[in-house]
């Protein structure tokens, strides 16, 4: 699959802070129905949400997994929003935060650690030694795939024990055999991680690092020692490939020179994975990540009713939107990619040249980042 991913608490423009108890649910997840030709018509065939269970502030909060934040709407909008994306040839792929939880989570006792994610006070640990939180991450997971998602997104998997994703995945699989299971995994050994837990994928956080990096520096050596190491991975699994999502700086703000964004959706969308596009990186929107209260604001922006409006919101983004079009294009017809091994065939500092096959198909790529940088794709 190829994904389409929405951090839907910002997409909406919804309030930053929880709605009050007695607040009427406000069903804004309805319009994203309006956005799911766009998401389509762009070549993609999955909606990848970020969080929408209630929660107290960003959604990464967490307070009630079985019930839509009120600034998003109800349930039964949710079910909507997926009856309509199924009738498109879209999957949607629900956030699960199953390492720590709200503050207000209305916790049982024994299931709270004592612990806080990465210092964050308002966001405790949950204890996954304790057999009743299995249970209910369980459930949850259950629940939702019942009604008829495509799978989860587990949010900081890399925290969690890996034995604790095995005992879900163990539960999950009989009842659910088709459901897509990735975890968020930033470093370390992502095939056993995978492997151990019972996963379907993890991030591919090596490779995001890689290509905006050895872009901008001019130093594709460092791309091509990521593309080998991206080989050993897909020996055991698919890994989740994207140049920007919803933690990061947008890949037109990463990148030095902006005339190299298209090698970098040259990479993404031919080395083996599975890709994803994060919403307004394919107008080639800018934004910058700080490392402050807010700091997301800027990556996590409101947008219009309409997808019609979308060039209002980037201006210019024609260009770019053409490139996502063309090369996601070619990778769909093209399904065999999503396995395939890298050979790098010519390299220096500033050129690239690589061969992408299932030993049957190829595909040839090459990079040049001299004075007009360029880069070109083409069926062997």
């Amino acid at each position: 699959m190829i994904w389409w991913h929405v951090y839907p608490l910002g997409f909406l423009g919804a309030e930053a802070e929880a709605l009050p108890a007695s607040a009427a649910p406000v069903p804004r997840l309805a319009r994203l129905e309006r956005w799911l030709d766009h998401a389509a018509d762009l070549g993609c065939d999955g909606l990848a949400l970020g969080p929408v269970f209630a929660s107290e502030t960003h959604g990464y909060d967490t307070v009630d997994h079985f019930r839509v934040d009120r600034r998003l709407g109800t349930e039964a909008d949710l079910v909507a929003l997926v009856g309509a994306a199924s009738s498109r040839g879209l999957g949607v792929l629900l956030d699960g935060v199953f390492n720590h939880v709200g503050r207000s989570f209305a916790a049982s006792p024994g299931w709270l650690s004592g612990g806080t994610f990465e210092g964050h006070d308002r966001l405790a640990e949950l204890d996954h030694g304790n057999p009743e939180v299995v249970d209910h991450v369980a459930g949850v997971m259950a629940y939702w795939l019942e009604r008829g998602i495509a799978g989860w997104r587990l949010d900081a998997a890399y925290a969690v024990p890996v034995e604790f994703w095995r005992k879900i995945t163990d539960r999950l699989r009989p009842r659910f055999p088709d459901a897509w299971l990735v975890g968020e995994v930033i470093h370390g050994d992502y095939a056993a991680f995978v492997e151990k837990g019972g996963l379907d994928s993890v991030t591919q956080y090596e490779l995001w690092k890689a290509i905006w990096s050895s872009l901008n520096d001019r130093n594709l050596f460092e791309l091509a020692w990521a593309l080998d190491r991206h080989n050993t991975f897909l020996e055991t699994f698919a890994p989740l490939t994207f140049v920007g999502n919803h933690d990061v700086t947008r890949i037109a703000s990463r990148l030095d020179d902006p005339r190299r964004l298209g090698a970098a959706l040259a990479v993404l969308f031919t080395v083996g994975g599975v890709p994803s596009v994060y919403a307004g990186d394919e107008r080639g929107m800018r934004g910058v990540k700080e490392e402050r209260a807010g700091g997301d604001d800027a990556i996590r922006p409101a947008f219009p009713d309409d997808p019609s409006l979308l060039p209002a919101l980037s201006p210019g983004g024609e260009e770019v939107h053409r490139l996502h079009r063309e090369l996601i294009a070619f990778r769909r017809e093209r399904p065999w990619l999503a396995r395939a091994r890298t050979t790098v065939t010519a390299l220096t500092n500033t050129a690239l040249s690589y061969r992408v096959s299932d030993g049957e198909r190829a595909v040839e790529v090459t990079v040049d980042l001299e004075d007009e940088p360029s880069w070109s794709v083409r069926p062997a």
